[in-house]
């Protein structure tokens, strides 16, 4: 059967399209008895509102795309999930696509979504994005982008973040509170601006508290996994240095590690205390607990979804976008895996 249009609505009662039309949007110029006549033929003949032709008339698709490094991830499935549920209620569908971290593949899903013509889109950046002209070309030709999580300094565009430096200042000076002297660090590249940021905010707990900085406590990893964090750990034990703390830049390295000192038969917390980031489920599950800071995904995704929406808007008035940054708070979830704090 074809599908019932306005056309044939308005034939069958004697109106106008453009009456049927207001009535079903329930504008005030229309008698409350002509929108009860069109209501209720509609409903009989299942007429359903083309979408894609209102989209054409409004010059806007109801949808938007979201780039994330990874999908089977707790945070960033958090993320996605707060996007998708501001997402529906405001009537938009969102497109999903997962970078694995590389540079390549964000920019062809950036043309990708470009081409399906997306009302904006979120993203956060790989940790292989040194070139960000994908992103600020796509700014320039009035596509609303909105940066979360990973995000860079240098591209001039609304943000949703937490503040990576005092987070990480806070976690490690929770170790130093807990008797920690030696403090590992263990991290990723220095590309992402929140591998940067924790870094300097481990650096600055560290010369606020009298500890010195000690190059041979850093260590670098390019996966972030809990593999890497295990094997790090086993040069942490040989290491000369005798390690008392350790704050890893996530819960998986943090778990890893973990896991390879529980081998090792050294006591956690007693001999080395670890604290993680983001408060992943596994950070409870582990034995002993895991101490974290706790990241929260779905808020990040509801707020971004809302600074993007307030761009698409902008952007239909003729409003330049507003660069507005948006920082969500964080906080310490000390576990057993830390002692108490003296």
């Amino acid at each position: 059967m074809a599908n019932v249009t306005l056309k044939r609505i308005a034939e069958q009662l004697g109106l106008s399209t453009a009456t049927v039309s207001k009535a079903l949007k329930n504008y005030s110029d229309i008698s409350d008895e002509t929108k009860r006549k069109v209501r209720a033929l509609a409903e009989e003949l299942n007429y359903k509102p083309n979408s894609f032709a209102q989209s054409l008339r409004n010059r806007e698709s109801r949808i938007i795309g979201l780039i994330t490094p990874e999908i089977v991830h707790h945070f960033f499935s958090n993320i996605i999930k707060g996007v998708i549920d501001a997402a529906e209620k405001s009537g938009y569908l969102v497109i999903t696509l997962r970078s694995g971290e590389s540079y390549e593949t964000e920019k062809r899903q950036l043309r990708l979504l470009r081409d399906k013509n997306v009302d904006g889109i979120l993203i956060s950046l790989s940790d292989k994005t040194i070139n960000y002209n994908h992103i600020t070309e796509l700014i320039k030709d009035g596509t609303p982008v909105v940066l979360y999580d990973k995000i860079s300094k240098l591209i001039n565009c609304p943000k949703v973040i937490i503040n990576d430096r005092m987070a990480a200042y806070h976690a490690t000076k929770h170790l130093i509170d807990s008797g920690c002297c030696a403090i590992a660090h263990i991290r990723g590249p220095l590309r992402p601006q929140t591998t940067i940021d924790r870094f300097m905010g481990y650096k600055k707990a560290l010369a606020d508290h009298g500890i010195e900085f000690c190059e041979d406590l850093v260590f670098e990893t390019s996966h972030l996994s809990f593999e890497d964090g295990y094997e790090i750990a086993g040069e942490i034990i040989k290491c000369p240095i005798k390690i008392d703390g350790i704050f890893a830049f996530t819960d998986l390295l943090a778990a890893g590690a973990l896991h390879k000192l529980k081998e090792n038969q050294i006591a956690i917390p007693d001999e080395i205390s670890i604290i993680g980031f983001s408060n992943w489920f596994l950070s409870s599950i582990t034995s002993p607990a895991l101490s974290t800071v706790d990241q929260p995904g779905y808020l990040m995704g509801q707020k971004a979804f809302e600074l993007l929406l307030k761009d698409i808007e902008n952007k239909k008035q003729g409003r330049p976008s507003t660069a507005e940054i948006i920082e969500i708070p964080t906080q310490i979830i000390p576990r057993d895996s830390t002692r108490p704090g003296r």
